[in-house]
């Protein structure tokens, strides 16, 4: 069996103003993400996705993780560096249609169905990995990603219907567990990674 745990990552501006953009996190997100070090759960391996904002959590909470290029935030192409009230105002249909349409990418980036294949691919891969040594029972690995890969594993190891992605709210540094054997995922729903900051 493997156990992956995926932690949202800190706060930052591009967060607080909806704007598809890539930032480490602000110093008060860095902060929480070191007090709530403590509280990570045990785990062999850890990976974190490339952004800065993932990085930058990772660093914060002490784990050495693996950058991992699939566990890449959702391309959203030249809607980057743009808040979605800019995009909004200049293209409400292409955003509602974004919205509604699971395999729309007026964007010109990735579908909300590429990004499920893609996460889901990495999580079966993992499911696949090489059982730990004894006397360990299950392979237990830990990830910091961005709010809409959480989404994505969700929807993909739920079998949830593509839509179910945009009703799925990923709270900053929290923790969200998966755990898959016999060609299932199971979930523990997420649960903050409390911390006293300074």
């Amino acid at each position: 069996m493997v156990r992956i745990t995926l932690v949202a990552p800190a706060v930052n501006a591009a967060l607080r103003q909806v704007r598809f953009d890539d930032a480490p996190p602000d110093a008060a997100g860095l902060r929480r993400a070191a007090a709530a070090a403590a509280a990570l759960p045990h785990h062999d391996m850890a990976f974190t996705a490339p952004s800065e904002r993932c990085r930058g959590t990772a660093a914060a909470l002490g784990l050495d993780a693996a950058v991992t290029p699939e566990l890449g935030d959702l391309d959203v192409g030249r809607w980057r560096g743009r808040s979605l009230d800019e995009v909004g105002r200049e293209a409400p249909e292409e955003v509602a249609g974004w919205l509604s349409d699971p395999a729309a990418a007026p964007h010109g980036g990735e579908t909300l169905l590429e990004l499920v294949e893609r996460i889901g691919a990495w999580l079966d891969a993992r499911r696949e990995d090489p059982a730990p040594p004894a006397p360990a029972r299950e392979a237990r690995l830990l990830a910091v990603v961005e709010p809409a890969v959480v989404r994505a594993a969700l929807v993909y190891a739920l079998g949830l219907p593509a839509p179910t992605f945009w009703r799925l709210d990923v709270a900053p540094l929290t923790a969200t567990e998966l755990s898959g054997r016999a060609g299932r995922w199971n979930l523990r729903c997420g649960h903050p990674l409390a911390g006293r900051v300074p």
